[in-house]
């Protein structure tokens, strides 16, 4: 398998013309681009920072697969820890969230800081994004033998 570069924006940038800025200058690398939900159907971004596993219905804020899907987008970023911290975000929900994203074709980025949170029976298609909570946001790489 070979690697896959993924670029969580986050909440940045603040303005479209930024994003548009960003997007030009790094969408010719072959990376898998995942800005805020408000530009990704104006960039054609092909990422999305998170998803939710219903369809359609009464789901205040959420973004289906389907929608996703119907703006291009191929890549989810699913159980990002930020999502788990501040959405109390469950390994049950997060499950839905795979099994809802595969049904409909997009591809699963899964956030693990450990293997227990690789849902079980999932593995095809799966891809693993590994980012220990010990090295999040301090701006200091690991060493191979922590990681």
């Amino acid at each position: 398998m070979k690697p896959l570069i993924v670029a969580n924006w986050k909440m940045n940038p603040t303005t479209l013309k930024e994003a548009k800025f960003l997007f030009d200058k790094v969408k010719s690398i072959g990376a898998v681009i995942c800005p805020p939900f408000v530009y990704v159907p104006v960039l054609k971004s092909n990422g999305a920072q998170d998803v939710f596993w219903e369809d359609a219905g009464a789901f205040t804020g959420e973004i289906s697969p389907p929608m996703l899907k119907d703006l291009g987008v191929k890549y989810v970023i699913i159980g990002h820890s930020e999502r788990r911290k501040h959405q109390k975000e469950t390994n049950e929900m997060i499950d839905k969230k795979i099994k809802a994203t595969m049904a409909v074709g997009l591809k699963p980025i899964l956030c693990i800081d450990k293997i227990s949170q690789i849902p079980k029976g999932i593995k095809k298609g799966l891809i693993i994004a590994y980012e220990p909570l010990f090295a999040i946001g301090t701006g200091k790489a690991c060493s191979p033998e922590k990681a």
